[in-house]
């Protein structure tokens, strides 16, 4: 019903930039706020940002504020994640999301649904 390509992935050094992207199509879901998750080997999968699809608010992890932008342009079904002062530590597959409950604001893997196939992000010391 609902389909995600996230993009943009790739090796850089740390203090580099990235800007990841995410394609939907299938079922509109420009009303639905959207997430970006992460998962390191041997990790829990991590909260990294969000974006509603109404007040377009946006929502960050800690380690991440300041950072990492999250936006959306809903007139090409495209959700990015820009990246800025890499670390190492932010090495991990990064996951594109929809959210389908709990509050707007929430962090909860299991209130996001339609996971994409993730996109590889790598940062050298």
């Amino acid at each position: 019903q609902v389909q995600l390509v996230e993009s943009g992935g790739g090796l850089v050094q740390a203090g580099g930039s990235l800007r990841l992207s995410c394609a939907h199509s299938g079922l509109p879901i420009n009303t639905f706020t959207m997430g970006w998750f992460r998962q390191a080997p041997g990790k829990e999968r991590e909260f990294v940002a969000s974006v509603s699809g109404s007040s377009m608010d946006t929502y960050y992890a800690d380690s991440v504020k300041g950072r990492f932008t999250i936006s959306r342009d809903n007139a090409k079904n495209t959700v990015y994640l820009h990246m800025t002062s890499l670390k190492p530590e932010d090495t991990a597959v990064y996951y594109c999301t929809v959210k389908i409950s709990g509050s707007r604001d929430s962090t909860r893997p299991y209130d996001y649904t339609n996971w994409g196939q993730g996109t590889q992000v790598t940062v050298s010391s």
